[in-house]
């Protein structure tokens, strides 16, 4: 049973009364554990608010009647309503109506890049910038309320009717996860498979302990498991099932199987030992747990100088897990500059924190081994900027005569991913560009071949969880139009190799 919120003695808004929006407090920073204690240990760094805290956040919100916060939100969050009734002490309230638009807030309110989509669109910063409302934070202070033990589970809502479709779906990360959720919400009968032990995809494997906690990612599944979806492990489809079987068994497909092979950089030196990638590096650790090895069956070559190669959110969560393997000195070595770095502000500044070293504007040649066949240094040439290649940034350029060794025991080159090739290669007909990016219609995410439905990274390459939940809620209403009309119309994508 939820506890009683005296919200007058927190700060808030008493029932019945108007809110005054108090705009020009300061920001409340989320404590975080000391950088000394927390590369120590893989507990969560950030702490969360207290409800006092979370309080004070939502008062500053305008509750503004055009909120420019919902447009920016990738699934369209109706911000304002959220952090009002957390301003009002209705923090499993507040949460609910999140869940509305989004499946998986205890998640998104952790990982989701709100600094560059909802807050900064936040009309705070017009008069008081880089002080715009917490959302995200506010987002995961109430997910968590409505998850703890002590005010009660996300009882998933009563489903009143079902009909006679069948949906698969393929991979339980948070694209499956989110379309299966919303398909069983409309009342369809879903299957949910995935390849690994363990539910919750990159979720799972591919985002640390200390970001993201495995606890709540396995009470959001149970949230969706409580909609009727069932979810089937150690099951490769493709492999361990049959497609066609998948074909003649469901009315409609949904493949959600992310991103997870790695790109390499193809350079001499690369197959040596302690050379990984950063899914398997990640995977090990994540959801495997080598780091505490031998209590499980793990294992992991433990750096004392590691190098990461690359500068996303997968680099540095990889440095920073170097930090607490015990690595006396562990640095990101990039190609461009850090005005560049697709990784957040956030993280970048924690790496640092926990003594982190960042190479701005150097390039890995080749790798150079012992004579055992382990790497033992990185040979790296230093960059400079040119003019905006297709990604929109500065090409970096190699600068001549520049070149320089690094040693290391640990590399993890963390330069991107793809969608496997396993489910292409097994659906015939299937059209993808890149060989495994799989091509669909943008409005009703339709592939080439009839009944299947695929979103998330698997068609456009590693991305964000939030623009993974976009595309899958979007899918998730094509395929119930499509389930229900009686001619089963299907609109293929135009094929293209273009991104």
């Amino acid at each position: 049973m939820q506890e009683k919120i005296d919200i007058v003695k927190l700060g808030g808004v008493e029932e019945g009364k108007p809110k005054k929006p108090r705009p020009k407090l300061p920001r409340k920073e989320i404590a975080c554990q000391d950088p000394k204690e927390r590369i120590k240990n893989f507990n969560e760094v950030a702490l969360g608010y207290t409800p006092e805290e979370a309080v004070y956040e939502a008062m500053r919100c305008l509750e503004c009647q055009r909120p420019r916060c919902v447009v920016a939100c990738p699934v369209h969050i109706d911000i304002p309503t959220f952090v009002g009734l957390i301003a009002r002490g209705k923090f499993a309230e507040a949460a609910k109506d999140i869940r509305k638009y989004n499946s998986l807030p205890a998640v998104c309110g952790r990982v989701c890049p709100q600094e560059n989509l909802c807050e900064a669109a936040c009309i705070l910063n017009d008069t008081n910038p880089g002080n715009p409302i917490a959302i995200g934070r506010l987002e995961r202070f109430s997910a968590d309320y409505l998850l703890s033990k002590e005010n009660g589970s996300a009882e998933a809502p009563k489903i009143t009717h079902k009909t006679p479709y069948k949906v698969a779906i393929i991979g339980s990360g948070p694209s499956g996860l989110t379309c299966a959720a919303k398909l069983a919400q409309m009342g369809h009968t879903v299957h949910l498979f995935e390849a690994l032990h363990k539910a919750g995809g990159v979720m799972m494997y591919g985002i640390p302990e200390f970001r993201l906690p495995k606890e709540i990612v396995q009470k959001e599944i149970n949230y969706v498991k409580s909609l009727g979806v069932k979810v089937e492990t150690n099951c490769i489809v493709g492999k361990t099932i049959p497609m066609d079987e998948i074909m003649n068994e469901y009315d409609a497909v949904y493949i959600g199987s992310g991103a997870g092979f790695p790109n390499m950089m193809k350079i001499p030196g690369e197959n040596l030992g302690g050379i990984y990638s950063a899914n398997e590096f990640l995977t090990r650790v994540n959801l495997m747990r080598a780091y505490d090895f031998p209590k499980t069956a793990t294992p992991i070559r433990k750096p004392k100088r590691g190098v990461v190669v690359g500068a996303g959110f997968t680099a540095f969560d990889v440095v920073r897990i170097m930090l607490r393997l015990g690595a006396e000195h562990a640095e990101i070595v990039y190609r461009r500059t850090r005005k560049e770095m697709p990784g957040r502000g956030e993280e970048i500044e924690h790496s640092e924190e926990e003594g982190a070293i960042i190479r701005e504007l150097t390039n890995p040649v080749r790798f150079i081994g012992d004579e055992n066949g382990f790497v033992k240094a990185v040979e790296v040439q230093k960059m400079e900027l040119g003019e905006p290649d297709s990604s929109g940034r500065r090409k970096p350029i190699p600068v001549p005569n520049s070149n320089f060794i690094i040693e290391t025991d640990l590399v993890v080159i963390a330069i991107g991913q793809t969608p496997n090739v396993l489910i292409p290669s097994n659906l015939k007909g299937l059209s993808t560009r890149w060989g495994s990016v799989i091509n669909v219609n943008r409005e009703t995410y339709m592939t080439t071949v009839p009944k299947v439905f695929a979103g998330g990274d698997a068609i456009t390459g590693a991305a964000t969880v939030i623009l993974a939940i976009r595309a899958a809620t979007e899918a998730s209403r094509a395929i119930d139009t499509f389930l229900r009309d009686p001619q089963r119309k299907w609109y293929p994508p135009e094929v293209s190799e273009k991104k």
